[in-house]
């Protein structure tokens, strides 16, 4: 497993380990709701048990201020995080893709014309609204953030004779990936069947009806995929840095988190999911 969230990945879910005091999961749902997107289906696999739990013991107090009297036996919120937010709780299975996990929860979705997903261990600062917007007058089944890879690795070229003709790093090659936050009509159903990964044959079938869109953002992404990354996001959220919180900066630009991201992809490299949102 190498770096690979090891010391967490084997007692906990990815979506459930910690950027500050609040896991990944939540981060992305705070994104999502500050939208104004606060219905959420969890697509639940390995140790779904641990993220409903987590769920049903949530302290609010944690993440707000708050009036506390009579020794505590009053407590007053001055904020709230999800008290307008409904979850459904969905076990999709334990070894279940992307695609499958999609399928498993359709009847939930069956009066959504349009919904939103994500794989749920990613966070970004995309203005969410511009994505909805060209996609509901764009005509396309499926759309996904395009985003610049933030892999350790080079790309190289190669001519006659094994000669290499060119090498940079990933982030620099002018590459896009799929950075996880996906929007949906209802057909997209019809385009997967029986075992498929939702980005193999379903999106290979919208490419060839030209369905399927990809919105470029090159400003702050990042997936938790490495503990060198887990480590990152904390260092960012405890120099108060996270061009992730929105709902805090508006989703305005911060130039000290692309210092932070430039400077970590410079020096060191970067590299159970499923959530949708209604």
């Amino acid at each position: 497993m190498g770096m690979r969230l090891r010391e967490h990945s084997e007692a906990l879910p990815k979506p459930i380990v910690s950027v500050g005091h609040r896991p990944i999961i939540w981060h992305v749902m705070k994104y999502y709701a500050h939208y104004g997107q606060t219905d959420f289906i969890l697509c639940l696999g390995y140790k779904a048990a641990v993220i409903k739990e987590y769920f049903l013991r949530y302290n609010e107090a944690i993440s707000n201020d708050f009036v506390m009297s009579e020794g505590g036996r009053n407590l007053q919120l001055l904020g709230t995080d999800i008290q307008n937010w409904t979850i459904t709780f969905a076990d999709t299975g334990l070894h279940a893709n992307i695609g499958q996990r999609l399928k498993a929860v359709e009847r939930y979705l069956r009066h959504e014309e349009v919904f939103l997903a994500n794989y749920a261990d990613g966070l970004t600062d995309f203005p969410l609204p511009s994505m909805i917007d060209h996609f509901m007058r764009s005509g396309k089944v499926a759309a996904f953030l395009c985003v610049q890879p933030t892999h350790s690795f080079h790309v190289v070229s190669l001519g006659e004779g094994n000669r290499v003709t060119g090498i940079q790093h990933l982030s620099r090659s002018g590459l896009y990936v799929n950075g996880g936050y996906f929007i949906f009509r209802k057909e997209i159903f019809n385009y997967i069947r029986e075992g498929e990964e939702l980005v193999e044959e379903p999106f290979h079938r919208l490419v060839e009806e030209g369905l399927l869109a990809g919105y470029r953002h090159d400003g702050f992404w990042l997936p938790m995929d490495t503990f060198k990354d887990k480590q990152l996001l904390e260092d960012m959220y405890s120099r108060g840095v996270a061009p992730w919180e929105v709902w805090k900066n508006g989703g305005s630009p911060q130039p000290e988190a692309q210092k932070l991201m430039t400077f970590a992809r410079d020096r060191n490299g970067y590299q159970e999911r499923g959530m949708l949102v209604e």
